[in-house]
């Protein structure tokens, strides 16, 4: 058994990560939180034997074989830095850091401490993405030209905090939102970003000048364009993530969710085709993957690497929004 220790006292723990670490075979030893008082409801709440303010504390238990990293986006490099030096297995959330410096940094701490290092970026474990990689790769639809992604939904109030205040703590729909994109259009058409425009909106839900809206297009290695949408603000939309190939389309409906939903369609000159599809707790895959790649056998869904490729179209995203160029996407892996 892998035992947890959750460095946050987050909603994404209490929602997702720590049902899914205990259906996979873990269990969650120790929470931390600055706030004792939120510590222990939340330990509390959760089932959780110990809750500690110190991220030292928490570090220091010798029960503690991982720690999952889910507090605002400022404190990832610091805290996954000293989880590494601990000797702790690291599932960070993204954006891993705020800098491609600091992402880096994450890795090779990581590497130096030969602990597993892995990003939760949860929606590449989506059934609906894994059969649209799975057509792709077998030639369905031809060679991928294009893509669109509808991934504008809105933030609900328990939601609203630090993401939309807090420009120090990386807010804003890009890194929150967008970061999930590129991870997902990466994984689906097993290629590149390398360049990014974009217009940011602000639409009257940030709080410091931070977008919570945006739309643009990044164009792949292989010269397939992919346009996306992201907000916080649309209440009403729908999501999607479309590919249009040379040879037929994949369509795929309320797919860029945490839920294990949605349906893909495969267009062609035969007409119509709904994919079988599998769906399965994207985060019990992920941390199914995560214990196994513990145990030496495989690779985490996401890897530190596929964090940082995200940060950086993340970043690129950022500063074409901000000076109305086209912005290359360089990792620098």
């Amino acid at each position: 058994m892998t035992n947890w220790g959750l460095i946050g006292a987050s909603t994404i723990a209490k929602e997702w990560v720590i049902g899914a670490i205990r259906a996979t075979g873990g269990e969650v030893v120790s929470v931390m939180s600055t706030s004792a008082e939120r510590g222990r409801a939340y330990a509390g709440e959760q089932r959780i034997a110990k809750s500690v303010t110190a991220l030292a504390d928490l570090l220091d238990d010798p029960k503690i074989d991982a720690v999952y990293i889910s507090t605002t986006n400022e404190l990832h490099r610091d805290q996954a830095l000293a989880a590494a030096k601990a000797g702790k297995h690291i599932l960070c959330e993204k954006p891993l850091a705020l800098s491609l410096d600091d992402a880096r940094a994450m890795i090779a701490a990581a590497e130096a401490a030969g602990v597993v290092l892995a990003t939760n970026h949860h929606l590449r474990n989506a059934a609906t993405h894994r059969a649209m990689r799975e057509a792709i790769k077998a030639g369905r639809i031809g060679r991928p030209l294009s893509a669109r992604v509808f991934h504008a939904v809105y933030l609900p109030p328990h939601l609203q905090g630090w993401r939309l205040d807090k420009p120090e703590a990386g807010g804003g729909v890009i890194l929150d939102i967008t970061v999930h994109d590129a991870d997902t259009l990466r994984f689906i058409l097993d290629d590149d970003p390398v360049e990014a425009i974009a217009f940011s909106q602000a639409g009257g839900m940030g709080k410091a000048g931070l977008e919570d809206a945006v739309m643009g297009v990044l164009r792949f290695g292989s010269g397939t364009i992919a346009q996306f949408h992201d907000g916080f603000t649309t209440k009403f939309a729908e999501t999607g993530l479309e590919v249009h190939g040379t040879e037929g389309s994949l369509i795929g409906r309320n797919v860029m969710t945490q839920r294990p939903t949605g349906t893909v369609t495969l267009r062609d000159a035969d007409g119509e085709h709904e994919l079988p599809l599998d769906h399965r707790n994207l985060y019990e895959i992920t941390l199914a993957a995560f214990h196994a790649a513990i145990a030496g056998k495989g690779t985490p869904s996401a890897t530190g690497k596929d964090g940082v490729w995200s940060l950086a179209t993340g970043l690129a995203v950022v500063e074409a929004a901000r000076t109305g160029h086209a912005v290359r996407i360089e990792p620098g892996l």
